[in-house]
């Protein structure tokens, strides 16, 4: 069995994570926990969003934390931009790269940005253009690739449609979500073949919620597969506002020390990440959802 050697992990606990935090933070606390994961050997870090206050106040202040981190040198700090308006913010904020987001689910797209997939991805088409022509990569997310709260199963030519869409609009990367965290590694390995049957493999990556401690496992099933990608979050920070019981991202923790086990670089220090979970767990006063970091600490 061949596994990659290295692996690029995407944090991306400072906006999935905190965006659904009933507890809002400052500016200031925000901006250590980005310099925390700086210091790790992350070199991508989802840094904020730039959406309506309205819908998502825990990222209202994303320009302020974008003006305060400590950039480090090799390290790509992007930012969710869903229209031209917070496009036009996020250049004001001189972000490194931009993500735009999708999703596999007619229902969840309506329920979510209140639109259909096609009218989602059509909104987005300038954001793309007007990347592309500042030189600014777009990374694409798609939601609920395993599993829907309103659709229930999405079938797997659906994600493999939504994302090669994504990459012919002038998305370098796409990002499938399981959202809610359904998945099993049987439905993951069945969603990856028809995905990686339309999009070359290198532009493929995975984000997984462990709502049902399926997490790991699936991404075993995507390190099996070639995946060289993973999204993660630190002390398994998130959830989602549109799906009910949705616990956290996989915890970056918990990734790390699996990737370390079996031998696949991804040049992340763990007692530095551990600083940053110890860190924004004292913030929001609670133990990390990561069984490492509850393990160790």
């Amino acid at each position: 069995m061949t596994f990659p050697s290295t692996v690029s992990i995407v944090e991306v606990g400072p906006r999935d994570g905190l965006q659904n935090e009933k507890e809002h933070l400052t500016v200031a606390q925000k901006s250590k926990l980005v310099d925390l994961l700086s210091d790790t050997g992350l070199t991508r870090i989802e840094a904020g969003s730039f959406v309506s206050p309205k819908w998502v106040p825990q990222m209202a202040s994303s320009d302020e934390v974008f003006s305060a981190i400590n950039r480090r040198s090799g390290v790509t700090y992007s930012a969710l931009t869903p229209n031209m308006r917070g496009f036009e913010t996020a250049l004001a904020a001189n972000v490194d790269e931009v993500a735009i987001f999708g999703a596999a689910s007619e229902q969840f797209s309506q329920k979510n940005i209140n639109c259909s997939i096609e009218e989602s991805l059509e909104r987005f088409a300038p954001v793309i253009e007007s990347a592309t022509e500042r030189n600014l990569k777009v990374r694409g997310y798609v939601s609920c690739v395993l599993g829907c709260p309103y659709e229930g199963d999405i079938a797997p030519e659906k994600v493999a449609d939504v994302t090669k869409l994504m990459i012919d609009m002038g998305c370098y990367e796409v990002s499938l979500g399981d959202t809610i965290g359904v998945g099993t590694p049987l439905k993951t390995a069945q969603m990856l073949d028809r995905v990686l049957d339309k999009v070359s493999i290198d532009k493929v990556a995975v984000h997984f919620h462990d709502t049902y401690g399926q997490a790991l496992a699936n991404l075993y099933v995507a390190l099996e597969k070639g995946i060289r990608v993973i999204d993660a979050a630190v002390a398994g920070l998130g959830g989602c506002p549109y799906a009910k019981g949705a616990s956290g991202n996989v915890a970056t923790e918990d990734v790390l020390y699996m990737l370390n086990g079996m031998g696949i670089s991804s040049n992340v220090d763990m007692s530095k990440l551990l600083l940053a979970t110890n860190y924004i767990t004292g913030v929001l006063g609670r133990k990390p959802q990561s069984k490492v970091a509850n393990a160790i600490l």
